[in-house]
């Protein structure tokens, strides 16, 4: 049952061209996953939906590769130290509920155009952006892609479209690095995590191939919205041991 919502989860996010870190959080959150395997877990199963958006994204052609350089050069060594940082149990759980409450308001409060034109990024911004985003990503086993298109769009340095290209590839390299930070230091993914990425490999290419036709962006942003705030406020609230 399990891995039929981690599957759903996968396939709303992608509609919105996210990876699902924060709804996979979230799962493991309400299920009390230990939260020495939650980070390592969500960070995984990252990587295997990101892998078929950054795919299918690249096979269009959407990938702005030079936008995305800068954004990974500067978040990989900051992904691999939030990988090696260990939080106690009640630290992770503090942080990582505000992460989702963030995620949250970002997802209700994000009303971004299509018709707004993209302008050339500051490298020393985008930099920044990176590396802040990575250190995140690498902590809390968020992607980061749900912080860093809303933050790029915003910003009008890349459009919707672009955002969501940029967002897959940037998702998969920092969730590869810090789970290798996190299995360095000895956290491991949950022993069901290949019944969990099969189901999120699942709903990654139903929600990215033909999510879009069925669900309307607005209602995906509030279904995920409910979803991230009752889990952040069960972490906050209810910690899990």
């Amino acid at each position: 049952m399990l891995t039929i919502f981690f599957a759903t989860v996968s396939l709303l996010y992608a509609t919105v061209g996210q990876a699902g870190g924060t709804a996979f959080l979230a799962l493991m959150a309400f299920s009390s996953f230990p939260s020495t395997q939650m980070r390592p877990t969500a960070l995984l199963l990252n990587i295997v939906a990101a892998t078929y958006s950054t795919w299918l994204f690249n096979r269009g052609a959407y990938v702005d590769w030079k936008k995305l350089k800068p954004l990974v050069i500067a978040s990989v060594p900051t992904a691999l130290i939030g990988g090696f940082t260990v939080l106690s149990p009640r630290v992770y759980n503090a942080i990582t509920g505000v992460v989702l409450l963030i995620a949250a308001a970002v997802l209700l409060l994000g009303r971004a155009k299509k018709d707004v034109s993209d302008c050339d990024a500051p490298l020393l911004g985008t930099m920044a952006t990176g590396a802040g985003v990575g250190f995140v990503s690498g902590v809390t086993g968020v992607g980061g892609g749900v912080f860093l298109a809303p933050i790029l769009i915003a910003l009008r340095w890349a459009s919707p479209k672009q955002a969501a290209a940029l967002s897959a590839p940037f998702i998969w390299v920092n969730s590869a690095i810090g789970l290798v930070g996190a299995v360095y230091v000895g956290q491991l993914p949950s022993p069901q995590t290949w019944q969990y990425a099969l189901g999120a490999l699942v709903g990654a290419m139903i929600g990215t191939t033909v999510g879009l036709r069925w669900l309307s962006e607005k209602t995906t942003r509030y279904v995920l919205v409910v979803i991230l705030g009752a889990a952040a406020i069960q972490l906050i609230a209810f910690p899990t041991r």
